[in-house]
């Protein structure tokens, strides 16, 4: 109790601590001066995010589009402590809160307790893991998840489900996304009965690689993630990249194709969503990276779903955005925290500049009300409070992964310098796709093999 009301009082005072200004600084210095713009947000909201790698390089999927390489299923899992050093890494660069995705093959093929102690260790160190996974075994192993959200503290997870997976117990070979949307209702039912049923909270994401052979479904996908945004919070499209054991058949998409298809659907809960907005004015690291479009979804009882775009390409967002992302806004992330910590992490945050809170800000947040939903703010938060209205956040994002040739282009270069997603390698913090589209994954598994790793 003496320390929860210790930490209330330092959340008052300063939303902030001086190690995350420290963090997010030294990922501003980084960046190129032309990426540092008023919507970017890598070193002025996040500091980035990381991954492990050779917790678990095996895998039971046969995946025709995957980074590992043909040889991963006979690559050793390094040992436990190894990978709790990775985790010292990581948290070492991304500061407090640490978004750190527990990856590298299938993980849940771990033994549960070694698994468990990984996630669990992250937590203790200040990070926030999220365990990435084809989700196959949660189904096989009633009570899988619970356990990882009770005994190792998870909050966070990611399913990764398309029709490039093969190996799935029933749907060895779709053909179709729509094949796959019982499986994801499945998904989506097995996240809300775990939550009710340890009381506690869990953040969900859904990822898909995305390919010629799937492109046409994408709408549906995002149909289906607008109507179980409860469930699943974000949607993450990862067009198809030449790398590991990836069909050579397979052709990827460009980020307009994807994001055309992506309007289609969000145009049917009233979001004429245009090109550039899929673009901007969010940004972390390079643009040609990652794509990010956060959106509400308001939903009053018998009716359809509305979806909002958070922050549009419009001059009054654009200025909104620029406040809220500068120094003296600067806070930690409002993720796992408490009801009273989100309380008095908003209340310090407040006290920062409460002119501009009460003043430019809420403006802004009335005349969105007006415009989108026409409502008030005022009767809009009744009407939340009473039922009458559901509010969901949902994330559309896509990650655009490199091929080796793009590695050695002028824009690679640029890209891998600006990498937001990198894995400890050596004493360094290696970008994703060097580490994919540059044989260093194959390396790094021939040296486990060799017990050089």
């Amino acid at each position: 109790m003496r320390g929860t009301f210790r930490r209330i009082l330092e959340l008052l005072r300063d939303p902030a601590t001086d190690e995350e200004r420290t963090v997010l600084a030294a990922r501003w210095a980084e960046l190129a001066p032309d990426l540092r713009r008023p919507g970017q947000g890598f070193g002025q909201k996040v500091t980035g995010c990381g991954a492990t790698i050779g917790v678990q390089p095996r895998c039971d999927f046969a995946c025709t589009g995957c980074y590992l390489g043909n040889d991963a299923n006979h690559v050793p899992a390094l040992p436990t402590e190894a990978i709790l050093r990775q985790l010292d890494a990581l948290r070492a660069r991304l500061g407090p809160k640490s978004n750190i995705q527990i990856t590298d093959g299938e993980v849940t093929l771990l033994p549960m307790d070694e698994l468990i102690e990984i996630v669990r260790y992250a937590r203790s160190i200040g990070g926030i893991p999220m365990v990435m996974t084809h989700g196959d075994n949660l189904r096989r192993q009633p009570g899988m998840l619970e356990r990882l959200m009770v005994e190792g503290g998870l909050t966070e997870i990611s399913i990764h489900v398309d029709i490039t997976q093969r190996g799935r117990d029933g749907h060895h070979a779709p053909t179709s996304e729509l094949e796959l949307m019982p499986l994801r209702d499945e998904f989506a039912d097995r996240v809300r009965a775990a939550r009710k049923s340890t009381g506690r909270p869990l953040r969900a994401a859904t990822t898909l690689t995305v390919s010629r052979d799937n492109l046409p479904q994408v709408a549906d996908v995002v149909r289906w993630g607008v109507k179980n945004c409860d469930a699943f919070g974000m949607i993450s499209f990862q067009p198809l990249a030449q790398v590991g054991r990836t069909r050579k058949k397979l052709v990827g998409v460009s980020p307009a194709e994807l994001w055309a298809e992506v309007a289609q659907a969000t145009a049917d809960f009233g979001l004429a969503l245009p090109e550039e907005a899929s673009a901007g004015p969010l940004h972390f690291g390079h643009p040609a990276c990652t794509r990010y479009v956060p959106l509400l979804a308001v939903e009053r009882s018998g009716e359809a779903p509305r979806l909002i775009q958070m922050i549009r390409p419009v001059p009054e967002d654009l200025g909104i955005v620029e406040r809220f992302f500068s120094r003296e806004m600067s806070c930690s992330a409002f993720r796992d925290d408490t009801a009273l910590e989100a309380a008095a992490r908003t209340i310090g945050l407040v006290s920062r500049a409460p002119g501009w809170f009460l003043g430019p800000l809420r403006r802004w947040l009335r005349e969105r009300v007006r415009e989108e939903l026409g409502t008030s703010l005022f009767q809009l938060g009744i009407d939340h409070l009473r039922g009458a209205v559901r509010i969901d956040a949902l994330t559309l994002t896509s990650h655009h992964f490199m091929a080796p040739a793009e590695l050695q282009t002028d824009l690679g270069k640029q890209r891998l310098a600006a990498c937001v997603f990198r894995l400890p390698h050596k004493g360094d913090m290696v970008p994703m796709c060097q580490m994919n589209a540059a044989g260093q994954r194959d390396q790094f598994y021939q040296e486990i093999i060799e017990g050089g790793a």
